[in-house]
């Protein structure tokens, strides 16, 4: 692994200039590569959650979910911050539970992802969670949403067909495909056996 170069940009001073409960903004004055004066706003963002749960039937469950920022209906996999005090683990567990209901099963951290650096320092966690039984959701007020079972190929067709919206969430299908098909594949291989 290569050692990344030298920071190019030199912090002088940092200030919050507007926060809320989910995300505050960190205005800071920096001096540019070519040292020219600046100031750089950047959203501070908890890191959160992307799972993809994969009942023993071998159907992915995901929300197709009203997004109020952008005014359209999204597919999604279940996601949320990490709260304070709470690992990886126990927030995909329970924004597994609370979006889908899903219960149990096998949890596999799969990877991470910067979700828009340019601007927010939020870092995705993605997991991979196997054998999910489906319970009651939990669904938050603003949370509008409806759950689907798809089957492990519908779902990746849509990721790589585009028609997943919602970034992370392709991403988190995309990089668990290998993984999936071979879930789907075993599944098969049960109903034929069985």
């Amino acid at each position: 692994m290569t050692t990344p170069p030298p920071r190019p940009f030199q912090t002088i001073a940092s200030r919050i200039a507007w926060e809320c409960p989910w995300y505050r903004v960190r205005q800071d004055d920096i001096l540019t590569p070519d040292g020219r004066p600046g100031v750089y706003n950047v959203i501070e963002k908890a890191d959160a959650v992307w799972i993809v749960p994969v009942t023993a039937a071998g159907e992915v469950l995901m929300v197709y979910q009203y997004r109020y920022t952008v005014d359209e209906w999204c597919w999604e996999v279940p996601a949320g911050s990490v709260k304070p005090g709470q690992t990886r683990e126990e927030a995909a567990r329970e924004e597994l539970r609370e979006e889908v209901g899903g219960e149990g099963g096998e949890l596999t951290y799969v990877s991470r992802a910067f979700l828009a650096n340019g601007i927010c320092n939020e870092i995705g966690h993605i997991f991979l969670a196997t054998g999910v039984a489906i319970g009651p959701t939990h669904h938050e007020a603003a949370e509008v949403m409806h759950v689907h079972r798809l089957p492990i190929a519908a779902a990746l067709r849509m990721a790589r067909a585009g028609e997943i919206s919602d970034g992370p969430t392709a991403l988190a299908l995309l990089l668990c495909a290998g993984r999936l098909e071979a879930l789907a594949k075993a599944a098969r291989d049960d109903k034929t056996n069985g």
